[in-house]
């Protein structure tokens, strides 16, 4: 199991998450939201991330750091756990909802579900596609 986040894991490209915000799908698990969309990347990794937190909702620079780190260590100690043995590659951006902090006990269970909706709508799809 691979439980890094790299570099190349990262969401970075300004036109990839326009085209994600766009054209892509959600799954919500509140307080969490996750954006995805199928899509091929250049340097042969099979997942690129984002997360995001509102400044709308979050006033201080501080509060919102925190919680994109909480994200970024949830995602991290998930991942493997749900996608080491998917062969389709995806963008996500994973986008935090609610209005009041957090912990990470709070949002590594709200991720857990959070893929586990996305690996259930995501299994449907390929059924009824094929």
């Amino acid at each position: 199991m691979n439980f890094k986040y790299s570099k190349k894991d990262k969401l970075k490209s300004k036109k990839l998450i326009e085209q994600l915000f766009t054209n892509g799908k959600a799954v919500t698990a509140y307080p969490l939201r996750l954006v995805y969309l199928k899509t091929e990347h250049d340097d042969g990794s099979l997942l690129k991330t984002g997360v995001s937190v509102s400044k709308r909702l979050h006033k201080t620079a501080v509060s919102r750091n925190q919680i994109k780190r909480l994200l970024r260590e949830a995602y991290r100690l998930n991942k493997p756990l749900y996608f080491n043995n998917s062969s389709e590659s995806y963008a996500f951006m994973i986008l935090y909802l609610s209005k009041d902090g957090t912990t990470f006990d709070k949002l590594n269970d709200g991720m857990k579900l959070l893929f586990r909706k996305f690996t259930d709508k995501t299994a449907t799809h390929e059924k009824t596609a094929s």
